[in-house]
């Protein structure tokens, strides 16, 4: 038996060997080959994507638009997996870990840090964007949210998906005069106790709240335009100051926070709330029309602004079809699928694509869906570092929970 182990020990590291070249040769191939050969490829394959499945109107998206168009016009079966990124970047890490070069994941929607976590740690499948005919033909590569992502470099690695405004979202039958500002809004909760709150900081939202408090408290907004740790030294305790000032007036007199937007939205919809809030200026229209925000809810853009945020899609390094991500990915980009996702009975959300490159009747189509703008030109705020966010997660428990 002594003799036997190193060989089976051998004959592992050999194949593992042949798996991961054989794994590299298929990856060549594929970015090699010509793009009717990667739709000659995706026919007949099953994709999944993972993603996050708290909004009714995204699953509605995608399972009765996406997923029915991909199956007519491509053969291709797309699975909605519902999953936070922080969790299938854990599931990936173990993988790849365990060396699992073939996985269960073909698409994830992620940016931000958990981008920045993914590609640091070689979770992705690689520099595949400019691969896709519509990433050439409606985006370019002129836009600054083609090359970065919370500050991280793309280089290829995922592909814009969606752009969307932070905004509020409030009753206006419990708020007779909406405030304006961030200080006018902590006014109001002070006035009106255990009638706002916003999500944990480890949530996105409740992350991207925080961010509008800091573009608040920042007297000139190009000093957070890459992230500024000694002016976050200098002004830190502001921001603590200031959210620590209403806390008391919070849902539960702040004793504890909604652990993410779905719950902050459903507080919102129960009356229990005046106020929710989130990424995407246009999210009310399609849950006033389900039934789950009252018809009074408005949306407001408080100053000094909204900010921006564009998320993507991307392959993780052990997808099981590649050419059927690509492809998948590929329609979601298209003029079609994009303008379909502006329909507030569906998402109703931003597109990334350059509309200057559409035709006038495509034109004529968005238009018809987005209507005057919430959020106008002069009030977006770029996206900050995902380091601001880190900071935001590692500090708020501590200068806020436990004051």
């Amino acid at each position: 038996m002594k003799k036997i182990i190193p060989m089976i020990g051998l004959a592992t590291a050999f194949l593992y060997g042949c798996n991961s070249s054989a794994e590299e040769e298929q990856h060549e191939d594929l970015m090699d080959a010509d793009w009717d050969e990667v739709i000659s490829q995706a026919e007949g394959t099953e994709v999944s994507i993972y993603m996050w499945g708290g909004d009714d109107g995204v699953n509605r998206y995608i399972d009765d638009y996406v997923a029915p168009a991909l199956e007519e016009d491509y053969d291709v079966t797309l699975n909605r997996i519902p999953m936070d990124a922080p969790d299938f970047l854990s599931k990936l890490m173990t993988e790849k870990q365990a060396d699992q070069e073939t996985g269960t994941a073909d698409i994830l929607w992620i940016n931000g840090e958990n981008f920045r976590n993914a590609k640091n740690n070689d979770l992705l499948y690689g520099d595949f964007a400019f691969k896709l005919p519509n990433m050439d033909e409606y985006i370019g590569d002129e836009p600054a949210f083609v090359h970065t992502d919370m500050g991280t470099e793309i280089e290829g690695h995922q592909v814009p998906w969606g752009n969307v405004q932070f905004a509020f979202q409030y009753n206006a039958d419990m708020v007779e005069e909406p405030p304006t500002t961030i200080d006018e809004l902590i006014q109001w909760s002070i006035d009106n106790p255990g009638q706002f709150t916003y999500p944990n900081v480890t949530d996105f939202t409740g992350n991207g709240f925080l961010r509008h408090i800091l573009y608040d408290v920042a007297d000139d907004p190009a000093a957070l335009e890459t992230f500024n740790e000694e002016w976050l030294d200098e002004n830190g305790q502001e921001i603590w100051d200031r959210l620590n000032a209403f806390e008391d007036s919070l849902w539960r007199d702040g004793q504890t926070y909604p652990e993410s937007l779905s719950q902050l939205d459903q507080l919102y919809a129960n009356g229990e709330l005046a106020f929710t809030m989130g990424f995407n200026e246009h999210r009310a229209d399609s849950l006033i029309e389900d039934g789950v925000f009252p018809p009074s809810t408005e949306t407001v853009v408080l100053e000094p602004g909204s900010v921006s945020n564009t998320h993507y899609l991307s392959i993780p390094f052990n997808s099981p079809e590649p050419a059927g991500a690509m492809v998948a990915i590929n329609f979601m980009i298209s003029a079609d699928a994009q303008i379909n996702k502006l329909d507030p009975s569906m998402w109703g959300e931003g597109t990334v694509l350059d509309v200057s490159r559409l035709t006038d009747e495509q034109q004529e189509e968005m238009e018809a869906y987005i209507g005057p703008p919430v959020v106008e030109q002069e009030e977006i705020l770029a996206e900050l570092d995902s380091k601001y966010h880190d900071w935001i997660i590692e500090n708020w428990e501590r200068e806020v929970v436990q004051q």
